[in-house]
């Protein structure tokens, strides 16, 4: 496994070089987010583990650029800002987790590996998802209704996702926000309402027949009616 970390403080960054090295993943470094950038873009890793304050680009704006571009390798964000609003911030900006410093390294571990076999069941999956007249490639990341072609942000692709992969499914605000944002704590906001109208608004608004369906006090459905 490839992994490019951009971590600009000396002594952390060998940490977890070394330490990864040592459960033979590939290593490469960058000490500011320009060169990490640079590096995401024009060589292929398997995950990309990112401080959010690092020099020339932070890591926030960084995977934001990285995935409006069309890079969605997996990312892992490191913060010492632990806060819910903080976090929340981090993940809506595309990131794919997050892991508050100072952490024990088997938790890293352990999150590299969930990321990695949520990479390796995509990849063996149909690459296409659809309901009625939308569909979603997971390889192209477009996604189309009736013909027309849609933008969506990162997260707003993932959260479409989550309900393809759940067609017909009420899925509760609290499992919504654990799938698409992996937070499993209730961060204060209408995170999930605010993303689900944004959805409604590119997938729905123009389109005589609806899909995205709030079941009140219960959660959201995707479905024909």
């Amino acid at each position: 496994m490839k992994i490019l970390l951009i971590e600009d403080e000396p002594k952390t960054q060998m940490f977890i070089k070394k330490g990864l090295e040592e459960y033979s993943f590939s290593v490469e470094t960058a000490s500011d987010g320009k060169i990490g950038k640079k590096m995401a873009m024009t060589s292929a890793y398997d995950l990309i583990i990112s401080d959010i304050v690092l020099p020339g680009v932070d890591g926030k704006t960084l995977c934001r650029e990285l995935r409006e571009s069309g890079n969605q390798t997996p990312l892992l964000m490191l913060t010492a800002l632990g806060g819910a609003d903080n976090v929340v911030s981090g993940l809506d900006s595309g990131a794919d987790d997050y892991l508050v410093k100072p952490f024990e390294f088997k938790e890293l571990l352990a999150r590299i590996r969930s990321l990695s076999k949520r990479q390796v069941r995509h990849e063996s999956e149909d690459p296409v998802l659809s309901i009625a007249d939308l569909t979603l490639n997971l390889e192209t990341k477009r996604v189309s209704r009736g013909g027309k072609f849609i933008t969506l942000t990162a997260k707003e692709f993932a959260l479409l996702e989550f309900f393809l992969r759940h067609k017909g499914k009420v899925l509760p605000r609290q499992e919504i926000a654990k799938k698409v944002w992996n937070i499993d704590f209730d961060t204060g906001t209408n995170m999930v309402e605010v993303y689900v109208n944004y959805l409604r608004k590119k997938i729905d608004k123009d389109f005589e027949k609806k899909l995205i369906h709030t079941q009140f006090g219960l959660g959201y459905v995707i479905r024909e009616d």
